[in-house]
């Protein structure tokens, strides 16, 4: 990718250093630059000096000095890198990890303010992913929950008058998005169903659609759909249509993990292949559930010729229990988009992703019905620990004030 650079001899050097010293003579005689360019002209003569001396010397001894140079540097870089490993293992002895990889982070952050596009271009160049620029945020998971808020309110409203309910648009909060709202396109409605309804809207400058359902479960508990969802072992029994999903990366930090998924398509379309990030939450004070992922790029997954990779997905699950988690009865709302990569008309696309959702979820259910049914294993993701920044780095920076504003806040918790 980078060329080699060539190694000049010590008598091309000294060519140079020769152009350097009439281009300062030069100067001084014609522009006047005084004693700025005399004093560059004595340096030069320094440097002349000591390459003609290294010239009579001979190669012997310039190889000897090179050495002695390499020598010096490989000692300094070997201090250096002693340092760290005895920094890094103090830190291991004094903090969790957990709150090794908050400290890490703030570094990082402080680092990549400075240098950001070369930190983004070492990444891509060595292999790492930038969790910094990738992971899901806290706004995102929250604007998700919003959403279902103002549903819900809506919804109530018009099941006691009557009338069609259609999603509600969220107050832009800042000049930039009222202005994307205003550009964005009214909700229709596709199916009305008894327990679930469809409405779909066009996304403003292209020729996709974003879709929203949002619907009823009473036979299940919201931790066993929960659940179902999220585990990936179980999903490749009951979704025929998988043809690979794994965890690729975790974050320590946020609870963000990358998935590869390779699903079929329908005959005579390519599988496709997703490459995601998701984040999951449980708000146990405010009684709320919330999944979101959305497409990123990895380079431990780069894109295949057997599938069609799609770049663009994006999807926010949110599930409220009528009661409890662990009581029969939720309402969900699902709103999904991506662009699958293919040649066939709008309509045809749109046909296949409207009746795709309700077979999926529908699919989801009978799935979590046959695990409560059937009691077959599935990993409890709500029965992990509660995210943890590291108790030992807050209790030594935290002030009993601060301390006593922190126990104050709503109970969420974060799984990994």
């Amino acid at each position: 990718m980078f060329h080699s650079l060539q190694r000049r001899s010590p008598s091309s050097v000294y060519s140079y250093c020769v152009s350097s010293a009439r281009f300062a003579s030069l100067a001084d005689g014609s522009l006047g630059w005084g004693h700025q360019v005399s004093s560059l002209k004595g340096r030069v003569q320094q440097v002349l000096s000591w390459f003609q001396k290294e010239i009579e010397r001979g190669p012997k001894q310039n190889k000897s000095l090179l050495s002695l140079l390499a020598n010096q540097c490989s000692y300094v870089t070997s201090l250096r890198v002693r340092r760290a490993q005895q920094i890094g293992q103090l830190y291991s002895n004094i903090y969790s990890e957990r709150t090794r990889w908050s400290l890490f982070s703030r570094l990082w952050r402080k680092f990549h303010s400075h240098h950001g596009n070369a930190c983004k271009l070492m990444a891509a160049l060595t292999g790492i992913f930038v969790w910094e620029e990738e992971r899901i945020k806290e706004e995102e998971l929250q604007r998700s929950i919003d959403e279902m808020k103002r549903m819900e309110e809506v919804s109530s409203v018009f099941q006691s008058s009557g009338v069609e309910c259609h999603p509600p648009e969220l107050k832009p909060q800042t000049e930039e998005a009222s202005d994307k709202a205003t550009k964005e396109q009214p909700w229709e409605m596709v199916m009305d169903k008894k327990h679930f309804k469809l409405w779909r809207r066009l996304i403003s400058g292209t020729h996709l659609y974003q879709y929203r359902v949002f619907g009823t479960y009473t036979d299940v508990t919201p931790r066993q759909f929960f659940n179902v969802q999220l585990d990936t072992e179980y999903r490749k029994k009951w979704d025929a249509l998988v043809i690979k999903l794994e965890v690729i990366e975790r974050d320590v930090i946020s609870g963000s993990e990358v998935l590869h998924w390779v699903t079929h398509f329908p005959y005579p379309m390519y599988s496709r292949d997703y490459v995601y990030v998701r984040r999951y939450s449980v708000d146990q004070e405010n009684n709320v559930m919330v999944l979101v992922s959305r497409a990123v790029e990895h380079p431990n997954v780069p894109e295949s010729p057997e599938f069609v990779r799609v770049r663009s997905y994006e999807s926010q699950m949110v599930i409220r229990p009528h009661k409890s988690f662990d009581e029969n009865g939720f309402d969900y709302l699902l709103t999904y988009s991506d662009n699958p990569q293919t040649v066939f008309p709008r309509y045809c696309v749109s046909w296949m992703v409207s009746s795709g959702m309700p077979d999926f979820l529908e699919k989801l259910h009978m799935a979590t019905l046959k695990a409560k049914n059937m009691e077959i294993k599935v990993k409890d993701y709500i029965s992990a620990k509660p995210f943890d920044v590291g108790s030992e780095a807050k209790a030594a920076t935290q002030t009993p004030d601060r301390k006593s504003e922190g126990s104050c806040g709503p109970p969420r918790i974060e799984y990994a």
